[in-house]
């Protein structure tokens, strides 16, 4: 029996099949077998019929295989039915092959086998007749040997794929070869075969695949067990590095953090490479090498030296007295852009010698202060029988001032020592100073810039009202009664003495600078002063542009109890701010 690929219908015979073929397929319409889709080709309808109908037809393909094997009557090739299209107008035939035969599912019976007689019928006699009148004419000779050698093919076992030359040889094949196969039911032929879940692998029995499958656990964990020692050996290893890259790079962070300790030290003189009197020595020797000192100027200079640190007051070699004097003859004669200008009371310059070079202006900036401090009576008690002090004596008198409880954080930070060493200092500890010395000051801080690019003119508006108490009427030139102002920035500091009001309302600083040499002060002091001599002395508003500035101002003289009280809160420094 041969089944119909498209219907399903079985004939007895191929040329019936072939009949059935060119009458019900090849010149009527192809109808779909499962939904009774028409109205296309034979290749859409095939498309049609893999893609919609994909269950259906391998459940018939199934049946229709069991069936096949039970009475041996279809050729069961693997791809086995081939179906056709023939275009009868053209003569011209093309085939494909299908993946498995198609049957209808609903002309199935209950029992899951094929009948006979269960397709679709057509009148064989009918289609007997059609191929005898093809036979009778020529031209269609050739169109049915090639229906004949495209559509038939030898058959082929569905189990083992042997090709025989008929059905009947096949029938006999599969009776004989696979007769245990036969009796196999319908709902168990998909479950012949077995596949390993891990590698694929095809098995015939189930204990089979199971011994299978249990080789593979027992390969796994043996691999398991390897990679756990080698992960554990990895593991050892990833800390062993991981901690000596962490001892490498905490040595180096040490070494950094050494290394920029001993820069800030060697920067504020705490490096213990020695102070004042150890570097004016060795500057001195330095300039007797290279020939710019006679030796006998040395041993002159070191026995000055000597005799001032022995008694503790500055010998005068760096001081340039009478500036004030001069400015004030400047500005009375000459300065018509400025409209007005207050002066500090009488102040001596100081500038850095060989031994505080780089170090010292902190302590140049007091000596400054206390010159103009011992040159006015108000301040005669607090400072009764005392010179300008050399260096070593004034970080003597911080020393002492510590001692007392003043401001113990800075002395902390500093170690609680200043002499033989070439710290720095500022305006907390010449604070500390001049409390302990029984005068009145105050620290003011402008820590953060109020004007444009950076400026400060809060500053200068300060120290206005600090020197001009009362602006309108007074004279073109005032000299006032108060004393410099310390003025402390980021690696400096500097004494105002004095400021301008411009023609134009601006506002200009009068600053000595402990950096400017004797011989620069000295051409103040001329008769007939230029005004490019005063430059180094101005600073306008945008020549102060550090980030943060802060001011020392004398305002009086303490009592013994102020003077207890102001110890007492410097135990936690504070300072006004501005803004």
């Amino acid at each position: 029996m041969l089944s119909c690929d498209i219907c399903g219908e079985t004939v007895t015979s191929e040329p019936d099949m072939k009949a059935h073929l060119l009458i019900v397929h090849m010149e009527n319409e192809v109808i779909c077998p499962f939904c009774k889709l028409s109205g296309v080709n034979y290749d859409e309808m095939c498309f049609h019929i893999e893609t919609a109908h994909f269950e259906q037809n391998e459940l018939e393909r199934n049946f229709e295989r069991i069936n096949t094997v039970q009475y041996g009557t279809s050729d069961n090739r693997k791809d086995s039915s081939l179906q056709c299209r023939a275009d009868i107008n053209s003569g011209i035939h093309s085939a494909c092959a299908s993946n498995q035969p198609k049957t209808s599912a609903q002309s199935l019976p209950k029992d899951g086998t094929l009948k006979h007689k269960d397709f679709y019928s057509e009148n064989l006699t009918e289609s007997r007749k059609f191929l005898k009148s093809m036979e009778k004419q020529p031209d269609r000779t050739e169109l049915k040997e090639s229906i004949y050698e495209t559509m038939y093919s030898p058959p082929e076992c569905p189990f083992c794929g042997k090709i025989e030359d008929n059905s009947q040889d096949m029938e006999t094949h599969v009776k004989t070869k696979h007769a245990d196969l036969l009796d196999t039911p319908l709902e168990d032929c998909n479950q012949l075969l077995y596949d390993c879940p891990m590698c694929g692998l095809i098995c015939t029995n189930y204990h089979i695949l199971q011994e299978h499958v249990d080789l593979h656990l027992e390969e796994s964990s043996f691999g398991q067990g390897v990679n756990r020692v080698q992960c554990s050996r990895d593991l050892e290893l990833a800390q062993q590095l991981q901690q000596e890259e962490d001892r490498k790079r905490r040595s180096e962070e040490s070494r950094q953090e050494m290394e920029e300790f001993q820069k800030l030290q060697r920067q504020y003189g705490l490096d213990n490479s020695g102070g004042y009197k150890q570097q004016q020595l060795r500057n001195m020797e330095i300039e007797v090498n290279r020939g710019r000192m006679h030796p006998s100027e040395f041993h002159r200079r070191k026995a000055d030296m000597m005799e001032s640190l022995a008694i503790g007051v500055d010998d005068g070699k760096t001081k340039t007295s009478g500036v004030m004097e001069a400015l004030y003859r400047y500005y009375q004669n000459a300065a018509t852009d400025v409209r007005r200008v207050w002066l500090s009371a009488g102040v001596d310059h100081f500038h850095s010698s060989f031994g505080d070079k780089g170090w010292g202006c902190g302590y140049r900036n007091f000596q400054m202060l206390l010159s103009s401090l011992l040159q006015n009576d108000a301040y005669g008690d607090s400072l009764k029988d005392m010179s300008v002090p050399c260096i070593p004596k004034i970080q003597s008198m911080i020393e002492d001032a510590w001692k007392e409880g003043f401001d113990p954080q800075g002395a902390s930070q500093l170690n609680n020592r200043l002499q033989g060493t070439k710290a720095w200092i500022g305006a907390c500890e010449i604070y500390t100073l001049l409390t302990s010395l029984r005068i009145k000051c105050r620290i003011v801080d402008f820590h953060k810039s109020t004007g444009p690019l950076g400026t400060h003119p809060r500053l200068f508006e300060w120290i206005l009202s600090y020197y001009a108490s009362e602006r309108e009427g007074s004279p073109k030139v005032v000299c006032t009664s108060k004393p410099p102002i310390y003025l402390q920035h980021q690696g400096h500091s500097r004494t105002i003495v004095g400021i301008e009001e411009r023609k134009n309302r601006t506002l200009c600083l009068l600053v000595f600078d402990p950096g400017c040499p004797s011989r620069e002060m000295q051409k103040l002091l001329k008769q007939d002063m230029e005004v490019s001599t005063l430059k180094q002395l101005r600073k306008f508003v945008g020549n102060l542009k550090h980030k943060q500035y802060q001011i020392v101002a004398v305002e009086g003289v303490l009592s013994s109890e102020e003077k207890i009280a102001r110890r007492q809160a410097s135990q936690v420094f504070t300072a006004e701010k501005i803004p």
